[in-house]
């Protein structure tokens, strides 16, 4: 899952669907019908338009409501496993004997409760990485669980795994890799196919569902786009509700000239019919990567970024995905050239408990310290942070790990304590100041902020004031808010009155929160 071979040029079309009672079919580009479903989620732009156009037009940008629910919850976890687990690689090649999984004391209850008590609210599994191997027994391959000798060729991980994370009050998401080595190996992966109109699902013999009146789509694929369109539809129809569907860019290990052409309109098109709710990312037109594989956002992290098409559904970044700026006033008259949109996009930063994905027996969790930081340099900054907890050979997540995630949880809640601004005196000035008065002089070392994102991301520059001997003193200056913003003050800062004041901003900004706390850290 390393940066060069993860080939992240996300996403980002919203595919709306009109169906009959069972069966869909195709009928316009994914981009067209998303825009008239969701207006101001994807605005249009074009070269002529001018700097203040733009700024204009982003400043008319909004999230869906799925967008909304995905950046509450702040924090999310990602479960690498499967067969590299047990051969101890991080990509696997396709042709590993099935038998090699073997996770003999497997307990996803486990997995929930700590979880759950790390704070987690969502959690993601490789239910197939780009080895190909699935876990749960597919109709469309034998490169799974099924073919494994654990638990008699019953076993069935994303069924343990969905309905102990429901258990637990966790959010299901499942993570099915683009890139498939073996089924580049079977002749189905990059074979050169042409897209052509499939039914999907394609039954099999002996399929238990041939009986009934399974609601049925026919959608553009090739070969491999077909496949991956029955193993949607299988996850996505006895699995759920699926709350987030999460892809990457990966390729397979193959030659340049045999690359496979995602369908991602396809695939978005069953996501959307199939599990209306669900988020898509990172590859998908709900949510971006940040760029790094750190965890880390941007000091300022837009959720308005340009966007441009790049094939079969898919838009791209108008500008790199490491650009250490995706939305400013710049970036945006930057952008210009190339864009075609600008798009809700939240960033998503990922990053592993562990040195890597899939669990090592000679690596070690990072330190409450780390984590600590990579959530202020995420959390903190507009993004969403995604934490990798590796499951073990025996099919659990490590003492060490499961301790460090409730360090973790224990942690940050000493970071923000009680909030010293509730119960005080309130007073909005305008659209863009905001005075608190905490009736007592209180000390103050970290601040936390929100816009409400309902109304977009408008805020690009402000100040925190506080107010010593009858004059304000600026104690923090910073540029974006979005849906989370935390600042850590040098030196804790005694005040009873304190301010916010936006400096500069797109249009009249709408703000959530200005909490006051002190550390006790």
């Amino acid at each position: 899952m390393t940066v060069s071979r993860r080939l992240f040029l996300a996403a980002a079309t919203t595919t709306a669907v009109a169906a009959s009672s069972n069966s869909l079919a195709l009928a316009a580009p994914a981009a067209t019908a998303a825009t008239a479903a969701e207006p101001h989620y994807r605005i249009p732009v074009s070269a002529t338009d001018s700097p203040q156009e733009l700024v204009a037009k982003a400043s008319r940008v909004r999230p869906t409501k799925r967008q909304i629910a995905w950046q509450s919850l702040e924090k999310t976890a990602f479960l690498h496993f499967g067969v590299n687990t047990f051969t101890g690689l991080e990509w696997g090649t396709g042709d590993e004997d099935p038998n090699v999984f073997q996770p003999t004391g497997l307990d996803t209850d486990q997995w929930a409760r700590a979880l759950r008590d790390g704070g987690f609210k969502l959690a993601i599994l490789t239910v197939k990485h780009h080895d190909g191997f699935v876990l749960y027994p597919s109709r469309y391959t034998k490169h799974s669980v099924a073919s494994s000798s654990w638990r008699g060729g019953d076993g069935d991980v994303l069924r343990s795994f969905a309905d102990s994370m429901r258990k637990h009050g966790i959010k299901v998401g499942v993570y099915i890799s683009p890139a498939d080595e073996n089924q580049y190996l079977d002749g189905v992966y990059a074979n050169g196919s042409e897209r052509s109109a499939r039914t999907i699902p394609t039954l099999v013999d002996g399929d238990d569902r041939a009986g009934g009146d399974p609601r049925t789509f026919t959608l553009d694929a090739t070969d491999y786009g077909a496949h991956m369109l029955n193993q949607l539809y299988e996850v996505l129809t006895e699995y759920g509700p699926v709350d987030e569907v999460w892809f990457d860019g990966a390729q397979g290990r193959i030659p340049p000239e045999k690359v496979e052409t995602y369908d991602w309109d396809s695939w978005y098109t069953v996501i959307r019919a199939l599990a209306p709710g669900a988020t898509m990312a990172v590859r998908g037109p709900d949510v971006r990567w940040v760029g790094n594989e750190g965890g880390l956002a941007r000091e300022d992290e837009w959720s308005v970024v340009p966007v441009k098409d790049s094939g079969n559904g898919s838009v791209d970044y108008a500008l790199r995905y490491d650009a250490p700026d995706q939305g400013s006033r710049d970036a945006l008259a930057q952008s210009r050239s190339v864009a075609q949109y600008l798009q809700w996009w939240p960033a998503e930063c990922d990053v592993s408990i562990r040195p890597g994905w899939f669990y090592h027996a000679d690596q070690q969790p990072k330190t409450v310290d780390q984590l600590a930081d990579i959530w202020f340099r995420s959390v903190g900054r507009n993004s969403v942070l995604l934490l990798n907890i590796p499951p073990d050979t025996d099919g659990l997540l490590p003492a060490a790990d499961v301790a460090r995630l409730k360090e973790f949880r224990e942690r940050i809640d000493r970071e923000l304590p009680e909030d010293l601004a509730d119960g005080a005196r309130v007073r909005d000035d305008d659209a863009g100041t905001r005075t608190v008065d905490l009736r007592t002089a209180r000390q103050v070392d970290r601040i936390r902020l929100a816009e409400d994102i309902r109304h977009g991301q408008q805020v690009e520059q402000f100040v925190v004031e506080a107010k010593s001997a009858g004059a304000w003193t600026e104690v923090a200056r910073a540029g974006t808010i979005g849906a989370s913003r935390v600042l850590v003050l040098p030196a804790p800062v005694t005040a009873r009155e304190w301010r916010l004041r936006v400096t500069q901003a797109r249009t009249g900004p709408h703000i959530a929160r200005f909490g006051l706390y002190r550390s006790q850290v």
